[in-house]
């Protein structure tokens, strides 16, 4: 505190003096030094930022300002002149994030060259939601992707490293098997194949040796695309990974018994895009709307598995399928504690019971 007051005061007097702008720059720096280190939001929203050439220092900090990147322009010219920076600002497309402290963006403006476009793709997103994220976020063409997502169509990219692809039905879209993760790619030239091949590169090297190794250890049966299905649902359905398995083994029981899914999130994917909400999944979601619903991914009224996966399953839900928990579970339902658990019956009277004390607690 003592260090920040006699440096605002040296700021004062400078300013009183009539000192040029480097003593200046140097003063409100000191001032402020302790600000540097923290950023304009705890969000992480990616920002592409333009820097056009010919950008003078003071510009390019009002526009990191006015885009919501840093909290004060004056902190961030001052940064890169004391730090000799203010000539080495490049232009070009650079994609930023406003949870960035000034020095990270001040460093990243002056490598053009290494300006990347970072994706955050999360787990339990169906495709139409990562082309909409491309599209609102990035240069990428998100109708692109949607497309050839919907399609199957993978034409420039070389596929015979993805053997896996051939066992889809026909007809089956990429749903489930463009790997979600955090991608990096060049902010210039970047294109919708090069993504598509990152996420076909991930779910070959990361969820293909996870199942075979599950089938060389009997732990499962299914198809990759079975796998694929079921791990879809669990994604959609947890929220602790610990129960992650319990929940698996609550579907496979089903299958294996000849029940119907009755899976809440496999209707809402059938449901599709929401207009009134601007949302990909319908919530709240009620029994009595099921009946209007006619899909074969209506799961309460179609026995047995859907026809494809209905989100991006993330490693942890296609490891829950593969080692699932061994139990006799039948049904399970949300404890609605805010916990995030889920309370799980062998047989119906249990469940019954159990949703008496849902609605009791509540």
């Amino acid at each position: 505190m003592r260090r920040t007051i006699i440096a605002l005061l040296m700021f004062i007097a400078a300013s009183v003096a009539g000192c040029s702008g480097a003593d200046l720059s140097v003063a409100y720096l000191e001032a402020n030094r302790m600000r540097l280190a923290t950023p304009a939001a705890q969000e992480d929203q990616p920002v592409q930022f333009v820097v056009v050439p010919g950008s003078a220092a003071r510009s390019i900090s009002q526009n990191l300002a006015d885009r919501g990147l840093i909290s004060d322009a004056r902190l961030f010219e001052a940064y890169v002149r004391v730090n000799g920076m203010a000539e080495q600002l490049e232009a070009g497309t650079f994609q930023l994030s406003p949870t960035m402290t000034i020095p990270q963006i001040a460093y990243a403006l002056t490598d053009a060259r290494a300006a990347e476009i970072t994706l955050r793709l999360r787990e339990g997103w169906r495709f139409e939601q990562t082309a909409d994220y491309l599209s609102q976020n990035t240069p990428l063409d998100g109708t692109e992707y949607r497309q050839r997502a919907t399609q199957g169509v993978l034409t420039g990219i070389d596929t015979s490293t993805y053997d896996f692809l051939q066992d889809r039905p026909p007809g089956a879209t990429l749903e489930g098997y463009l790997a979600p993760d955090t991608y990096r790619l060049p902010a210039e030239g970047a294109k919708v194949l090069d993504l598509m091949g990152r996420q076909l590169d991930a779910f070959r090297d990361r969820v293909v040796p996870l199942w075979r190794e599950a089938q060389a250890a009997g732990t499962t049966d299914l198809s990759l695309h079975e796998v694929l299905i079921v791990a879809s649902i669990v994604e959609r359905e947890a929220v602790v990974d610990a129960e992650r398995p319990t929940i698996a083994g609550v579907y496979l029981n089903r299958v294996a018994r000849g029940m119907r899914l009755e899976a809440d999130p496999t209707v809402q994917y059938a449901m599709g895009y929401q207009a009134d909400s601007g949302l990909w999944w319908k919530a709240p979601v009620y029994l009595a709307e099921y009946d209007k619903v006619e899909s074969p991914y209506n799961t309460y009224k179609v026995t047995g598995l859907p026809p494809g996966p209905i989100c991006s399953p993330g490693l942890a839900s296609i490891s829950a399928v593969l080692n699932p928990e061994q139990h006799e579970y039948l049904f399970f339902m949300a404890k609605g504690d805010g916990s995030g658990r889920h309370s799980f019956a062998a047989t119906f009277d249990e469940h019954l019971k159990n949703v008496e004390a849902y609605r009791q607690g509540r």
